[in-house]
């Protein structure tokens, strides 16, 4: 019997000769949020979303830069950037769509609005549209049970969704 392999041991990441991590960055980081925590180390997570902030997601890259700068291994970065979900390690579109899935969302239809969204953007949740324009993807609970269903678009919420308004959300949207 034949395997089919991949070389999974050098992944191809593409490089820039422009830093991810800017000086301006570096500075803030040194003057405001290292002095927080007792080691350089913990300010792995605030320097991701930093990062994640200024480009949308966290090139290979990135990453190395932050660990050089945090003076950690690039694996300990890596680590911490595949572990939780709000780090993206691919690009993602220029609006991300967070539908609710909380059990208050779950029993106010927001299946309903994850189809209606995949329906219009013809992507499933963890997906990004062809023209970059719209990640969709599902979180666990945004907070805002009170006006259910609800979805961030970016850092922008949106409550008492319906089939009928979500449409309108989008195409509002530049």
């Amino acid at each position: 019997m034949a395997w089919i392999t991949k070389n999974s041991s050098a992944p191809i990441a593409d490089r820039t000769d422009t830093p991810y991590l800017s000086q301006e960055t570096k500075d803030h980081f040194e003057r405001e949020i290292i002095p927080r925590y007792p080691t350089r180390q913990a300010a792995t997570i605030p320097l991701l979303h930093a990062i994640q902030h200024d480009h949308n997601w966290l090139p290979v890259q990135a990453m190395e830069e932050a660990a050089e700068f945090l003076g950690i291994p690039a694996s300990a970065v890596m680590d911490t950037a595949t572990f939780y979900e709000e780090f993206f390690l691919q690009p993602r579109g220029k609006y991300t769509v967070w539908v609710c899935q909380s059990i208050s969302c779950e029993i106010m239809g927001n299946t309903k609005l994850v189809d209606k969204l995949s329906d219009v953007l013809g992507i499933s949740p963890g997906e990004t549209t062809e023209d970059g324009r719209f990640t969709l993807m599902n979180v666990e609970c945004i907070g805002a049970c009170g006006g259910a269903p609800c979805a961030l678009v970016n850092e922008k919420l949106h409550e008492n969704l319906t089939v009928d308004n979500v449409e309108q959300i989008l195409s509002g949207l530049d």
